[in-house]
């Protein structure tokens, strides 16, 4: 089964039944699809893109932010047999280019909010885009592109092209980055994302009768694999735009919502929220809301004790994975461990789990060592990479560059992250492409960028700085600097100090953790004792 047979026969099944919701509480509106408009919408996408000389194996770039058109559009790029490539929508205009150079696309889908960062790249990718669609209002669409309305009207037929395509066969492209920053794209194949239907259902036992709120950006797999527990069985999802505290909490009741998957900072600002009484929970339907579960980061145990007292008639759970395994299900707490806080698990469904030292010894108890999982969600390779690839899958066995450990019972803990990289409220930052951004500065002598604890984050990035010999400079000045960054790039500590490196120039960044993140971590660990 590929899956896109899951839409096809929701269409079937499902005909008239609500299949999407998007609610934008900022502007007040919302709209809706059937399944059956839903299907309709992406036969009609795939028959154009066809017509357009889109075929199997091509690539599809999407890049668009939330909106009721996303996941219709993914299949439709997937009925075609061509590969999906949802692109990050933070992305700036160079990342845009090197990934789009990397996957070759013959088309582009793109809303509104991108058109200045792709028409200073659009010339640079000449040599392979042919077609350029676009998603947002038809007063904004460029002359270079086609109105994506026009596009599938012009579509009589509301069938998928017949295309010789099995579960096996490449699917999407999804992209992730190393530890100096450079994207590197992940092929999954139909069989990849099946498997995610499968394994979300069965950790979470969503049945046509559940409503599934979706608020992270589809473009990552963490949000639209959990929404595929919901596709396998019909059931509705809302897309929220937006994420202040009453918007989630009147999504759930106006739409009687029965689970969500929050991201910890969201989870927290609604406590806050609750705890300040500027959120009044009776005065919202919120019985119906059965699970809430979390993932992206590791979850304070402080923060699930502390909903448990609001919302104590929910079950919770958590998961871990990755890109490369097609999303979160690979370690599963389970609904039926929700007392236990802090582990993210154990093996999830069809999955098996190690713990392994340098060497690739097994390590039980409470040893810790490299996380590596093998199941039906693997990859198949990192696309043009056959080093990375190789380092990274081995005899089965995807190898998570996460440190970990087991209880007594049996339940993983994650340690730590192998490499450096920051996860800031679920977003993952680089630190080298903040110290390249920094190192620009004229008065800079060096940085080095780590990851310093935060309750409701998870990680914040923190600044070490050496100022150049007879330079002055302040904190006012570096906050200035950084306005040029991306808001979630930015600096939310900075220090004045050297930065120390060893005999081969890099950065000894497990130094600084100790003497500038540790006491951090120790006063949070107090806390959540």
């Amino acid at each position: 089964m590929r899956i896109t047979d899951i839409l096809a026969q929701n269409s079937r099944l499902y005909r008239d039944k609500i299949a999407l919701v998007e609610r934008i509480p900022a502007s007040a509106t919302r709209k809706e699809l059937t399944w059956h408009q839903f299907y309709t919408m992406s036969c009609r996408l795939a028959n154009g893109l066809c017509r357009h000389g889109i075929k199997k194996s091509d690539t599809v770039v999407q890049l668009m932010t939330n909106s009721l058109e996303w996941l219709p559009i993914y299949f439709g790029i997937l009925y075609t047999g061509a590969w999906a490539v949802p692109l990050n929508f933070r992305f700036e205009s160079d990342k845009i280019l090197v990934c789009s150079q990397t996957a070759e696309p013959k088309a582009f889908i793109f809303g509104e909010e991108f058109i200045g960062r792709i028409e200073t790249i659009r010339q640079d990718l000449t040599s392979c885009v042919n077609l350029w669609i676009f998603t947002g209002p038809r007063s904004l669409c460029p002359n270079w592109a086609v109105y994506f309305e026009d596009f599938i009207q012009e579509q009589d037929r509301s069938r998928p092209p017949e295309i010789d395509a099995g579960p096996d066969d490449d699917a999407a492209l999804y992209f992730t980055s190393g530890t100096t920053g450079a994207p590197k794209a992940v092929l999954l194949t139909h069989k990849n994302l099946t498997q995610a239907c499968e394994v979300e259902n069965r950790h979470h036992g969503q049945t046509h009768e559940d409503i599934f709120l979706c608020i992270p950006p589809l473009y990552h797999t963490g949000a639209k694999m959990h929404w595929m527990g919901s596709l396998l069985v019909g059931g509705k999802c809302i897309l929220l735009n937006g994420v202040k505290p009453e918007w989630i909490i009147e999504a759930v009741s106006e739409e009687r919502c029965t689970i969500a998957w929050l991201l910890v900072p969201w989870a927290h600002d609604i406590l806050i929220a609750v705890e300040n009484k500027t959120l009044d929970l009776s005065r919202y339907h919120l019985e119906q809301w059965r699970l809430m579960h979390s993932g992206a980061q590791p979850v304070p145990p402080s923060l699930v004790k502390r909903w448990r007292r609001y919302f104590s008639h929910q079950d919770y759970d958590t998961n871990y994975g990755l890109t490369e395994s097609t999303g979160p299900g690979c370690i599963h707490l389970g609904l039926e461990n929700s007392h236990r806080i802090g582990p993210i698990g154990q093996a999830g469904y069809g999955w098996e789990v190690k713990i392994v030292d340098k060497q690739g010894n097994h390590l039980f108890g409470n040893e810790t060592g490299e996380l590596l999982v093998k199941g039906p969600g693997v990859m198949k390779a990192y696309y043009k990479n056959q080093t990375a690839t190789e380092k990274t899958l081995q005899n089965g066995w995807l190898r998570t560059g996460d440190l970990a450990r087991y209880d007594k019972d049996g339940f993983i803990w994650l340690v730590d992250r192998k490499k450096d990289m920051i996860i800031y409220g679920g977003e993952n930052i680089f630190p080298n492409e903040i110290e390249n951004f920094f190192l620009t500065h004229e008065k800079i002598k060096d940085i080095a960028v780590i990851g310093v604890p935060d309750e409701r984050l998870g990680e914040i990035p923190a600044g070490i700085i050496s100022v150049k010999p007879n330079c002055m400079i302040c904190e006012k000045d570096i906050l200035d600097f950084q306005q040029a960054l991306p808001r979630y790039k930015r600096l939310r500590k900075i220090f004045f100090g050297d930065v120390p490196r060893n005999p081969t120039g890099k950065i000894e960044k497990p130094k600084l953790r100790r003497l500038y993140a540790e006491d951090k971590r120790k006063d949070l660990q107090k806390l959540l004792l």
